[in-house]
């Protein structure tokens, strides 16, 4: 491997044990694992650290000396450049070194210096590919929604509005098309559209593919038709959820590349009630003649209006480097990194680093078995996926997408107005965006894990509220029944958006060593939208055979389910570094359940009878994750020994 024995053979002696004892190693027997599968662990934990950061221990000369290297070698500028990657190189090591490095400017010091105290603090270009990436998740969000108002008059004039089997199963595949195209067909359009036409090609194709299908539902007199329509719009929201956060990711500095690939979330949210906000403008639109059904034509085309904003300006952002790099035009991605940032020192720091991190990746890649079988065999990969598909599939099955694309029709169900039913809607679509934005903050403050944990109990009990007020009798206490039902989808809508909305992607991006990380985000997504499809398909049925009230009983039910498994195997990643995520994910899965058992008595001790009792800290670093491990199977072992029982295998 290469460029690896190239980084590793100018490592200082101090870094001699770089590999070192890993946390494997420590806990052999706390894994009960065969050497073979040991040693390939430990294998892919180096590539990791790898990955992490190539270059911690080289000096400063040689560091130096690379950039100039880099700048040679690849015909990327003149003296200037050299001088710029000459110090990115060093910076790229340690960004918060700036001060210590000799031969910057004042100017340049102070650029730098205001990534750490004002990281919002970005050239205007940079504001406009936030403005990109923001329109584009309203775009995904306004092309989910605008059905919801839709289907009350469309399904009429298609003459699938009925109770009967065949009307409700027909509504529900006519509104799941997208997800049903996303999840076998879209999803997996995400490579090979990057890599033809790049980030800013594959973001512009896939938005004509939305405005064309937009439009196109406006036109549709069948739901054969519509079904066709809708499952088009499909390629253009599958490749664009994949593409747009790696878009964020690959062009925006450090410091604010969490949080703009969060807002993603938010500004989905956004989109949806924007939806709402179209459903509820056309309503009253009187058909001309000649035209039937004129308002919910509108109301499905609307959905291009973001669509076409995003096709108006896409290629006035630049491409992505890391794009450009990927096709051996080096010079295109450093002058595109240029105009990201404020100076040429910043984009050859940023520039260098991704070389750096994609030359090792390559090599890796050249020398790398089957992907898709580690993903399953190596048990650090298999508990990422393990967790990241629990949060993906419980952020379908918890419920809110029935809420997202039904609620109109749930609203009218409940003998509401149907103007009422979309204002109602409307107001979900507001609570469900407001509180998508603490989210930004308390995702990194709470923690993943806590989040799931406190907004599973709450979610569930909300949809059983829900659910048990459709028992309210109507002809006696109709204002009474409708409250509260638009109140527990309200409250529903309060705790999914700081839990459910933000984790899943976020878990699922960190979960992963990065080595496999594009290969287990592309089956996360594809999970997230097959089980979209099957909540959309099922619910219009699901409601007829169990009623509301069983109907939404049975997603608050999912939601006990959810809180168990987040409980017993979902580790907790908030403020983890690769290395230390390599540890988390290194625990057996057994031992991680025993803990999330013992978790259960804590908290009734603590915060029910309010004893001053101590939380158990599984990981911590003065005594070593290993130890604490090993404490914790004995404690788990010891306990079911006294009981008389067995082992687990």
């Amino acid at each position: 491997m290469a460029a690896v024995d190239h980084i590793e053979g100018t490592r200082d002696s101090s870094s001699e044990d770089y590999d070192g004892k890993t946390h494997v190693e420590e806990n052999e027997d706390l894994y009960d694992r065969k050497p073979s599968v040991v040693n390939t662990e430990r294998e892919r934990q180096r590539m990791n650290a790898m990955l992490a950061n190539p270059l911690k221990d080289l000096s400063k000369a040689r560091l130096k000396e690379m950039g100039a290297q880099y700048v040679k070698k690849y015909n990327v500028g003149n003296e200037e450049d050299i001088r710029a990657f000459e110090l990115g190189a060093c910076l790229a090591q340690a960004p918060e070194a700036y001060d210590s490095l000799e031969g910057l400017t004042p100017e340049e010091t102070a650029v730098l210096r205001k990534e750490f105290t004002n990281r919002w603090s970005q050239p205007k270009l940079m504001y406009l590919v936030i403005v990109l990436c923001s329109v584009c998740a309203a775009v995904q969000g306004m092309d989910e929604a605008v059905v919801n108002g839709g289907q009350i008059f469309y399904t009429a004039q298609f003459g699938i509005n009925g109770k009967d089997s065949r009307s409700t199963w027909l509504t529900g595949l006519v509104n799941s098309a997208p997800y049903l195209c996303c999840a076998f067909i879209g999803c997996w359009l995400t490579v090979p559209f990057n890599n033809l036409f790049g980030r800013r090609g594959t973001i512009f194709i896939t938005c004509c593919f939305s405005a064309i299908a937009c439009l196109w539902q406006g036109f549709t007199n069948t739901w054969w038709h519509m079904f066709i329509a809708r499952f088009a719009l499909g390629f253009g929201i599958g490749p664009k959820s994949a593409t747009v956060p790696i878009y964020a990711a690959e062009t925006t500095p450090p410091g604010i590349r969490g949080a703009l690939v969060m807002q993603w979330q938010m500004w989905t949210a956004f989109g949806i009630m924007f939806g709402y906000v179209a459903d509820l403008a056309f309503f009253q639109v009187a058909d001309p003649p000649n035209i039937t059904g004129l308002n919910w034509r509108l109301m499905m085309s609307s959905a291009m209006l973001p669509a076409l904003i995003v096709i108006a300006f896409v290629f006035m952002c630049p491409e992505s480097p890391r794009w450009y790099m990927s096709k051996g035009r080096h010079f295109k991605a450093y002058e595109s990194m240029c105009r990201l940032r404020y100076n040429k020192v910043q984009a050859a720091r940023d520039v260098f680093y991704m070389h750096t991190l994609l030359e090792i990746e390559n090599d890796l890649n050249a020398h790398r078995g089957n992907m898709i079988a580690e993903l399953f065999t190596v048990p650090r990969n298999r508990r990422a996926l393990i967790g990241s598909e629990i949060v993906m599939f419980m952020q379908q099955f918890c419920g809110v997408n029935v809420i997202a694309y039904y609620s109109s029709q749930i609203f009218v169900n409940a003998n509401f107005t149907e103007i009422s039913a979309l204002s109602a809607s409307l107001g979900f679509g507001i609570i469900n965006w407001l509180f998508a934005i603490p989210a930004i903050y308390t995702i990194d403050t709470f923690g993943r894990r806590n989040l799931l944990l406190t907004t599973f109990p709450l979610m569930s009990l909300f949809l059983f509220f829900t659910g048990f007020s459709f028992y309210i009798p109507d002809d006696t206490h109709h204002t009474a029944r409708i409250a509260c039902i638009a109140l527990g989808i309200y409250l529903f809508g309060v705790v999914y958006s700081p839990g459910e909305g933000p984790v899943p992607f976020t878990y699922s991006a960190e979960a992963y060593p990065l080595y496999i990380r594009p290969l287990g985000m592309s089956l996360a997504t594809a999970t997230t939208w097959f089980f979209n499809f099957v909540l959309s398909i099922t619910w219009p049925s699901l409601q007829t055979a169990f009623t509301p009230q069983g109907a939404f009983s049975w997603y608050a039910g999912w939601n006990i389910v959810g809180f168990f498994l987040t409980l017993f195997f979902l580790p907790e990643t908030k403020g983890k570094t690769l290395e230390e995520l390599d540890q988390v994910f290194g625990m057996s899965t057994r031992a991680h359940a025993a803990y999330g058992a013992r978790q259960i008595p804590y908290f009734i001790k603590r915060y029910l009878l309010r004893r001053d009792v101590q939380p158990e800290i599984l990981f911590e670093k003065e005594k070593g994750e290993g130890e604490l491990e090993k404490e914790a199977v004995k404690r788990d072992r010891e306990r079911r020994e006294g009981l008389g029982g067995k082992e687990e295998v």
